[in-house]
């Protein structure tokens, strides 16, 4: 069975999206529609803007999102997943690849939520950390210990997780987790606490935007970061992105749940290929790849 993963934040460059704008009419119609929704030119920030523009979360959101989505929507007829999953922000994109969400309401969700996360990370200090190394267990345990908030925020793939949280709480967990083992741990350069309790104001301001939106039924299954089984019951599907964004990204368990119902390809729709390096320190034997355009 063939499934398709969409990243991030975090897989954002340069000239994303250019040779999708040049070559493709139907890319281009949908590259100005979300400029018109957006109320700002991204294609202008996506095409030439600098690493540090793309860097802000309001523009990286969307711009990761319409890289997969109008990627997904070029490559036609030969797009034919079978089951989906996108990890954190690619949630979104995964939700319109197999036809839960319209394009146009993806999209205006996305933004909503960018703002929304900008906002709670403006409310008090807060980051997220990448700890290598040590057993997921281990690292839940240490952050149960810490004072302040700090929890486990993304299941990459065995041996590396994210914490996310107050920014004094993340500091004392790094320097305990260095000493029970971990190869590192490392403050990332986020300017908030992405998948943690920190972001319950975020969470409410995005769950009424949700609500309002109508969600269809999907043409395959999506196995979403908050449950990590395969669901395709759009009320369920709805639920999982209200908590998705105070809960932690599962990628680990998703993929390997993926692969026990059957996945025996994994194609990366989007910028970069972070996730199929991850696909693939979960599974060595997991046949991964990119479209060919």
């Amino acid at each position: 069975m063939k499934a398709y993963v969409f990243p991030g934040q975090g897989a954002q460059f340069t000239g994303m999206g250019l040779s999708l704008y040049e070559n493709f009419p139907e890319a281009q119609k949908m590259f100005e529609k979300a400029n018109q929704v957006l109320g700002f030119n991204i294609t202008d920030i996506m095409f030439e803007g600098t690493a540090e523009q793309l860097k802000q979360t309001n523009v990286t959101q969307p711009a990761v999102f319409l890289h997969s989505v109008i990627l997904n929507h070029v490559l036609g007829e030969d797009a034919k997943p079978e089951m989906v999953a996108g990890h954190s922000l690619g949630e979104f994109s995964a939700l319109v690849a197999n036809k839960t969400l319209e394009f146009e309401d993806a999209l205006r969700l996305v933004s909503k939520r960018a703002e929304a996360m900008q906002k709670a990370c403006e409310l008090q200090p807060s980051t997220m950390a990448a700890v290598l190394g040590l057993e997921d267990e281990l690292v839940e345990a240490v952050c149960a210990e810490i004072d302040g908030v700090v929890v486990a925020a993304n299941y990459n793939c065995p041996g590396q997780l994210v914490i996310s949280g107050e920014v004094k709480a993340i500091e004392a967990a790094c320097e305990a987790l260095k000493e029970k083992g971990a190869k590192r741990a490392l403050v990332l350069p986020v300017g908030g606490a992405f998948h943690s309790p920190l972001m319950e104001p975020a969470r409410e301001e995005l769950a009424k935007a949700i609500e309002e939106t109508t969600f269809n039924t999907p043409i395959c299954p999506i196995y979403q970061n908050v449950s990590t089984f395969s669901v395709t019951n759009p009320d369920e599907i709805k639920e999982n992105l209200i908590f998705q964004l105070t809960a932690p990204v599962k990628w680990t368990q998703s993929v390997q749940n993926m692969i026990k119902d059957g996945a025996t390809s994994f194609t990366e729709i989007g910028p970069g290929k972070v996730l199929q390096g991850l696909v693939k320190k979960i599974d060595r034997s997991a046949v991964t790849n990119s479209p060919d355009l």
